[in-house]
């Protein structure tokens, strides 16, 4: 029997639909070649595995940050670290529900060499370059595992974990005593805050 040509896929749109199912938590390489109109065997062509996909679509994220910010931007290299940390938090931010598997991609691309030399060379001590990365990376983790895949903005998000945080302030007074912060944590000012605490210790 006579088949027809093989249909073509341009890598880019392949990505953009293996976002669009990470965002909802649904990638896997039948239901990527079902939203391309493609048969499964037919992604190989392009990547050898889903692990693969997903490594590309990281570095297609980290490559959506400004990264002239940690290579050349304004003040000292801390100040540099901490322009370019805000800046991937709000792109990586875009996309909380991927984060599990994005957070968990191999950062061997063309980009992720990029930042990681930049960073290297912003903190010549590669253990303290580690040390920020855990930082930033663990940070959005954990805002992207309690945002949701649509998270509201950020102040009614420190609302609403304040309106449903409530603790026994006879049983746990500190804990009561620090509530307010405690449902900041998911802040920008909590991260930057964080984020400078580590850089001056290093």
């Amino acid at each position: 029997m006579k088949t027809g040509p093989r249909r073509s896929v341009n890598p880019e749109a392949m990505l953009d639909a293996a976002l669009d199912l990470l965002d909802t938590g649904g990638l896997t390489m039948r239901a990527l070649a079902s939203r391309l109109g493609l048969t499964p065997g037919a992604l190989y062509t392009y990547f050898p595995d889903r692990a693969a996909i997903v490594s590309a679509l990281a570095d297609r994220l980290l490559g959506q940050a400004d990264l002239t910010l940690l290579q050349n931007g304004p003040g000292t290299p801390d100040e540099r670290i901490i322009a370019f940390s805000l800046n991937l938090r709000e792109v990586l931010m875009r996309h909380p529900a991927a984060m599990p598997a994005i957070l968990g991609a191999a950062f061997t691309g063309p980009v992720a060499l990029r930042v990681g030399e930049s960073l290297y060379e912003a903190l010549p001590d590669p253990r303290a370059a580690y040390t920020v990365m855990v930082y930033v990376l663990g940070a959005i983790a954990l805002e992207a595992a309690e945002a949701g895949s649509t998270p509201e903005p950020e102040a009614e998000r420190i609302a609403a974990r304040r309106a449903a945080f409530t603790v026994d302030p006879e049983a746990f007074p500190h804990t009561h005593a620090a509530a307010d912060t405690i449902a900041a944590y998911i802040s920008t000012e909590q991260f930057r805050w964080g984020l400078e605490r580590v850089l001056s210790a290093l």
